[in-house]
C-alpha cells in the first residue's frame, strides 16, 4: 500500500493507494499551532476502522506547503510505519522539468497536480486548482511546467472582505441567479462566484493563447464544482488530482 498526504493551508488530506487505486481517502481541517500528534492521531483511528495496519504501508509520498507541519508529520509517519517518507520539491521528479526562473518557489502540490496531468494527456494542459489559492498551472505536452498564475482563493477573498469591512458579512458561498445584487449577501456572492467566473473563464483563454492553442483544461481543489457554469470549461474534474500526482512520485521512485 502506498500513503499519499498532501499537506495544504485549509485541510490535510490522506490517500492509501493499492495496485494504483485509490482505495480510501480522509481529510481533517489544517490547524499549523496544533501539535502533529492531531493528525497521527486522525490516521491512525482512520486506518483503524479501516482495518489497515501501519506494516502494510510500503511508500509514503508528502506535499507540503505548511513549513511548520512538514518535518514533524514526515517524523511522526516514519516512526509510525517505518518507512521515511518521500518529501516532494523541484528535485523530486526529473521527467517533470520545471521550466521557469525559481523552480524551489513552485509549491508541491502543484508539482505533484503537473505530473498527474502529465501523465494522463501528455498534451498541453492548464490545471485550475480552487484551494485557499486560486491557481493556473501551464504543463506542455512535452513534460514541461512553463508558469503558474495565482490569486486569492474564493474563501480566502470572502474572508478578507469580512475581515477587513466593518459592514459586509461573511456568506456561503452559494451560486446566486443574477449579477445585480438586491441585498448585501447576494451582492456579495456575486462579485465573488460570478466575478471569479469571469476570471477562470478569461485566464483560461489568455493561457490558451499563449500556449499556442487548446489545451486539456483540468480543475481541482475542494471548491472546483461550486461555480457550476464552469463546468464546460473543464475536460475533467478531479478533487483527488494532487494525490493522485504523489502516488505516480511514489510507484516511480
Amino acid at each position: 500500500m502506498l500513503l499519499a498526504i498532501d499537506i495544504g493551508n485549509t485541510d490535510v488530506v490522506f490517500g492509501i493507494y493499492q495496485q494504483s487505486k485509490p482505495i480510501y481517502i480522509w481529510r481533517t481541517a489544517t490547524v499549523s499551532e496544533a501539535p502533529v500528534y492531531r493528525y497521527q492521531a486522525f490516521l491512525q483511528l482512520q486506518m483503524l476502522e479501516a482495518d489497515i495496519i501501519p506494516g502494510q504501508i510500503e511508500k509514503i509520498v508528502v506535499s507540503s506547503v505548511v513549513p511548520e507541519l512538514t518535518v514533524p508529520m514526515t517524523d511522526a509517519l516514519e516512526k509510525l510505519t517505518g518507512v521515511k517518507p518521500i518529501i516532494v520539491n523541484a528535485d523530486t521528479y526529473p521527467a517533470l522539468r520545471l521550466d521557469i526562473d525559481r523552480p524551489y518557489e513552485l509549491g508541491s502540490d502543484l508539482i505533484a497536480n503537473a505530473i498527474a496531468v502529465y501523465h494522463r494527456y501528455h498534451q498541453n494542459s492548464i490545471i485550475v486548482d480552487f484551494g485557499t489559492a486560486l491557481t493556473f498551472t501551464a504543463v506542455t505536452g512535452d513534460g514541461r511546467v512553463v508558469g503558474v498564475s495565482i490569486v486569492p482563493g474564493l474563501k480566502t477573498a470572502v474572508r478578507a472582505l469580512f475581515a477587513h469591512t466593518a459592514q459586509l458579512p461573511e456568506v456561503p458561498l452559494l451560486q446566486p441567479e443574477t449579477a445585480i445584487g438586491k441585498n448585501t449577501t447576494h451582492s456579495i456572492q456575486s462579485g465573488i462566484l460570478i466575478g471569479y467566473e469571469g476570471l477562470v473563464k478569461y485566464m483560461i483563454s489568455r493561457f490558451k493563447q499563449e500556449m499556442g492553442g487548446e489545451c486539456v483544461v483540468v480543475a481541482t481543489g475542494g471548491l472546483s464544482s461550486i461555480i457550476n457554469t464552469l463546468a464546460t470549461e473543464f475536460t475533467e474534474v478531479d478533487r483527488a488530482l494532487t494525490l493522485d500526482g504523489l502516488r505516480i512520485i511514489g510507484e516511480s521512485s
